[in-house]
């Protein structure tokens, strides 16, 4: 026993003193004979176990997230495929059996049209090849819907297991991936003749999508299938169609082995005083009457409470932001990607502390201009109960001149 923790300390030490090295300069190809002689015969399992240590011991996320290329370039010639009697992700309708279809059609998207398309670009300048570009990269953009599903799905599952350094690396990464597919639109929107920035700037970018596939595939995937429960599966099934798919769509519904706790999920019935009424301090409603009320509401809310966890969100028409029931329970600080975590801190901790009673952002997301709004919500002894999120399109308000008085027809 001594003699395993010893290794894993010394693993540790020189995981630490490789992530020093990257930090100094030191390039992918130098570090990758010592990083695969550290990991010979680990699992990614215990590879993220190490950097999760590493994470808890004070180590910035940045610093671990540069080990994910060397992870890409050692893997390939390393994992083994784990056996199984059945295979879920095998298993059309299975949520890593959708996600690797989707892989699949942004590899072909990226081999058959853009790489093709950026190489006539390169060597032939033609006239019309930034336009061919600008569609294949306004179709890779649906590559957004397959990392919302990874972050709003499997990652909260991930994290009640734990497992809370892989997600926070692997977000920061899928946000360098949006900020790069939109940098490459923009450069397109508004060529200027400038061949050599769009050429550099589209390679980076689908270099970048395909290593995350790799990852995705040889790390995330088999780290998931082995710790996430049927139950919880059956969950990520019915709850990825609100986010929508990427490039293509499951073919057919998933059908687990087992059902019983989900059947007893269904079953469970709770049955509240009053007829069903819950007490007001203005008035009586029925769950139902509530949870209708706010759902009509041309805004989005989120309510997470004084221990940070979220409890509630709203479930409009038109939702803004994407939200999942995966994510109820859910730390707020890991309901964001890492790099504007510390602005929701200080955001919850203003209002916590009543130096604030709300704080107000907005922002413009296509025509669309956001107004968020956050609010402290106390009780009537001024304590404080937690913090809610409101989200709205002021868009149409903007456009309003006049008076309107009378009905319309329609």
């Amino acid at each position: 026993m001594s003699e395993y923790i010893n290794n894993r300390e010394y693993r540790q030490k020189v995981l630490k003193g490789l992530i020093t090295e990257l930090h100094g300069g030191k390039s992918t190809d130098e570090i990758k004979p010592r990083f695969e002689e550290l990991i010979q015969g680990i699992s990614p399992a215990e590879i993220s176990e190490m950097e999760q240590s590493l994470i808890m011991d004070g180590m910035p996320l940045e610093e671990i997230q540069r080990l994910c290329d060397v992870h890409a370039a050692v893997f390939k010639g390393s994992i083994e495929e784990i056996h199984r009697v059945k295979k879920p992700e095998e298993i059309p309708g299975h949520p890593v059996h959708t996600f690797k279809l989707e892989n699949k059609e942004i590899e072909r998207l990226v081999n058959e049209r853009i790489n093709p398309h950026l190489e006539a670009f390169k060597t032939n300048g033609v006239r019309d090849n930034p336009d061919n570009l600008a569609e294949d990269f306004g179709l890779l953009w649906n590559i957004d819907k397959h990392y919302l599903k990874k972050e709003n799905l499997l990652f909260p599952f991930m994290e009640k297991y734990g497992i809370t350094a892989p997600p926070k690396v692997m977000w920061g990464v899928d946000d360098e991936i949006r900020a790069l597919i939109k940098e490459t639109r923009n450069i397109i929107a508004n060529y200027k003749n400038d061949r050599d920035q769009l050429v550099k700037k589209a390679g980076e970018t689908v270099t970048k999508i395909l290593d995350m596939i790799f990852k995705e595939e040889n790390i995330l995937f088999p780290m998931v299938l082995e710790t996430l429960a049927e139950d919880e599966w059956v969950r990520i099934a019915e709850e990825s169609h609100e986010i929508g798919y990427c490039l293509v769509e499951p073919g057919e519904k998933w059908k687990p082995a087992k059902t019983e706790i989900l059947e007893k999920e269904k079953q469970k019935v709770d049955i509240p005083s009053n007829n069903g009424y819950i007490s007001l301090e203005t008035g009586i409603l029925l769950p139902e009457e509530i949870s209708s009320m706010l759902n009509a509401l041309p805004l989005d809310i989120t309510f997470v409470d004084k221990e940070g966890a979220v409890k509630y969100f709203s479930q409009g028409k038109e939702r803004i932001f994407p939200r999942t029931k995966a994510i109820i329970g859910r730390q707020v600080q890991n309901c964001h990607p890492p790099a504007s975590v510390h602005i929701v801190e200080r955001i919850v901790e203003d209002l916590k502390a009543g130096r604030k009673d709300h704080e107000d952002f907005w922002i413009r997301m296509g025509e669309q201009f956001i107004y968020i709004r956050y609010f402290a919500v106390r009780n009537e002894k001024n304590e404080f109960m937690g913090v809610m999120e409101v989200t709205q399109n002021i868009r149409p308000i903007q456009g309003l001149t006049g008076e309107k008085r009378l009905l319309e027809d329609k």
